[in-house]
């Protein structure tokens, strides 16, 4: 693998650490958020460690020639062991405790068994990509190969079956099902890694030459299986996140209709505040708004314009919710043009509809006044509403109201 695809595959592992990182700095108790930038964390210095031109620089800077190789294979036990202690907390939460102490304290004794075994062997001659099989059988360089070998491939084995064996039992959760298999072919991919470079040593032991398996494919494992590992990480908790904005960008398109129809009152009142930039807000904008005009014109919203519309609608379809929201619609509509007039006076007390909709009911509201033929058929049949009484007029009789429209109240 060349130094560009290191540094890219490093690059790719440093951004979505960089995005969890906020998640981490406000829960950093929280023993799965840091398996997981502890994952993202490692898997990144896998890659920078392991390319080629980092490799010649940690040599020159260091002096020791191949001190690169135990630092490469000390991050990528501590991957591995990272991937198992994520998976083990996912599957069982607060009771990981004891099964992933024992993890870490199993491959905390392979990076110190490493670190050892380079100290008393011999690799005198820098090697920057075939190092596995060129030291492959010198006295206890040999043994730091095959261990660190090994336990990669029990933690990459382990955490694909525990993967793959999980994603069958969470079907109601379909992102975090969807990042268990991701992350269970990830890791099984990355098997490939060792095993690769485990068939390239032993052919090496005996007298053939099988390098191109540990330079070449080895590396083409290792990078597919990272980026799948990876994204099996971030989609648990994208997903869900992805799914909310899309649900509020459905709402907030939704509420366009009300809010249009708002819009004079909203501008000339001066209650629209500037939208914020971060699309997660943009429906808490436009609701804030709406209740903003709902309240300035709540004066002019005609109880008995509400009465009739709502004893139409019930007499037309028999539903009451729908004939709930076609009543605010024609209020609200007849109020935002009302009070919009030269000389509006609000009406009496007596005469105003008591509340404004709540703030569930904004979206069968914006329904009802996208369907505009309905609400401009509704308002023909009721009638205009009235203006607001001066202070010598007369209260004009109440309409009789049906109980469809006392129910209407209610909603």
């Amino acid at each position: 693998m060349s130094g560009l695809i290191n540094y890219v595959s490093c690059a790719a592992l440093a951004l979505g650490l960089l995005i969890k990182l906020p998640d981490l700095v406000r829960h950093w108790r929280e023993p799965a958020l840091r398996a997981i930038n502890a994952v993202l964390a490692l898997a990144s210095l896998c890659f920078l460690f392991g390319a080629p031109p980092t490799v010649g620089a940690i040599n020159d800077l260091s002096g020791v020639p191949n001190l690169a190789a135990p630092l490469t294979y000390i991050s990528i036990t501590a991957y591995g062991a990272a991937s198992l202690v994520l998976i083990a907390h996912w599957r069982a939460g607060s009771d990981a405790r004891r099964t992933t102490r024992r993890w870490v304290c199993g491959y905390a004794a392979v990076v110190v068994a490493i670190a050892v075994l380079f100290v008393i062997g011999r690799a005198d001659e820098e090697r920057r990509t075939d190092f596995d099989t060129y030291y492959s059988a010198a006295p206890w360089i040999a043994e730091m190969i095959v261990l660190y070998l090994v336990a990669h491939l029990t933690a990459v084995t382990v955490t694909s079956l525990w993967s793959l064996r999980w994603a069958r039992q969470v079907r109601r959760r379909p992102w975090l099902r969807g990042g268990l298999l991701i992350m269970g072919f990830g890791t099984l991919i990355s098997t490939g890694y060792s095993i690769s470079k485990l068939i390239a040593v032993v052919a090496r032991w005996s007298g053939q030459d099988l390098s191109m398996l540990s330079t070449t494919i080895a590396p083409v494992c290792a990078g597919v299986g990272a980026f799948l590992t990876t994204a099996g990480v971030l989609v648990p908790l994208a997903g869900p996140r992805l799914t909310e904005l899309r649900q509020s960008r459905r709402d907030y398109l939704r509420l366009a209709p009300l809010e249009r129809e708002l819009d004079e009152v909203l501008t000339r009142r001066a209650l629209r505040v500037p939208r914020p930039f971060s699309p997660f807000m943009w429906l808490i904008w436009r609701q804030s708004s709406i209740l903003n005009g709902l309240r300035d014109i709540e004066e002019f919203c005609d109880r008995r314009l509400y009465d009739r519309a709502y004893a139409a609608e019930l007499h037309t379809t028999g539903d009451p919710e729908r004939a709930t929201s076609t009543a605010w619609a024609v209020t609200v509509a007849a109020a935002a043009e009302h009070s919009g007039t030269p000389n509006a006076r609000p009406l009496d007390i007596a005469d105003r509809l008591a509340r404004t909709p709540e703030p569930a009911a904004l979206g069968p509201l914006a329904d009802a006044l996208a369907a505009s033929d309905a609400v401009a058929a509704f308002r023909a049949r009721v009638g205009p509403p009235r203006p607001g009484p001066a202070p010598t007029a007369a209260r004009p009789e109440p309409a009789p109201t049906g109980g469809g429209a006392e129910r209407g109240h209610g909603t």
